[in-house]
């Protein structure tokens, strides 16, 4: 396998499935399934999901909420995606650990970066909740973040589409697909990766980033095993 150890970013819309909001158990199912292909082949897997299904901490302070509560709140809908990716998971028969960013030892373990190193050289998955534990840092910042502080060979971020383009192709026919791009070129375009503080602390730290379409059956096993599936943003 190309990658020995990935951080797998997802987003929490991408949950829904074909639903308006929360969590669609058939679109869970089928992550877990693509999860486990690369787990039963020996990648150390640890995951970062995000809460836009639930709750966005950016749309609550727009409509008058106080921006750190509803970040607060926004983690907290982290960790009730991680807690049902989890179970999806252990359904496949995988073993699993949530480790939150904020304590709530009832149902997760606290954020310790050699404990959940440990558990990745023991074959478990670990899910990262809460982000980062403060406000105004996105679930992308965090994913990498985390992948730093875990050795990382790469973040695998999954959405709907198939890889970073030249500009939005669902409102944009003629948008051009990039096969790999620097940190440098993606800066200098202004293409949208990932927030601004997650692509620097990537970049800072030579983390490269693969933007893919996790929807489509097979994609992550198939970039783990080096085919050139998405977009490959590197130093």
């Amino acid at each position: 396998m190309k990658y020995k150890r990935i951080l797998l970013k997802l987003s929490g819309e991408a949950l829904m499935g074909d639903r308006q909001y929360g969590i669609d158990p058939a679109r869970l199912a089928e992550y877990a399934e693509e999860i486990k292909e690369i787990h039963d082949k020996g990648v150390e897997i640890a995951i970062v999901i995000g809460g836009g299904n639930i709750f966005r901490g950016v749309a609550g302070a727009s409509n008058g909420m106080d921006r750190v509560q509803g970040d607060y709140m926004g983690m907290l809908a982290t960790v009730i995606n991680g807690m049902a990716l989890q179970g999806a998971l252990e359904e496949k028969g995988m073993l699993t650990r949530l480790q939150t960013a904020l304590k709530i030892e009832a149902i997760a373990e606290p954020y310790i970066k050699r404990r959940a190193v440990r558990h990745l050289e023991k074959g478990r998955i670990v899910i990262f909740g809460a982000g980062t534990g403060n406000p105004y840092f996105t679930t992308d910042t965090a994913a990498v973040l985390r992948g730093v502080e875990v050795n990382a060979d790469v973040i695998l971020k999954g959405t709907r589409v198939d890889g970073v383009y030249t500009s939005d192709p669902e409102k944009n026919a003629d948008a051009v697909k990039f096969d790999t791009i620097s940190f440098e070129d993606v800066l200098k375009k202004g293409l949208n990766v990932m927030d601004t503080t997650a692509f620097t602390l990537s970049q800072e730290n030579e983390l490269p980033i693969v933007v893919f379409d996790m929807n489509k059956k097979g994609n992550l096993l198939k970039i783990c095993e080096g085919q050139n599936i998405g977009t490959v943003v590197n130093v």
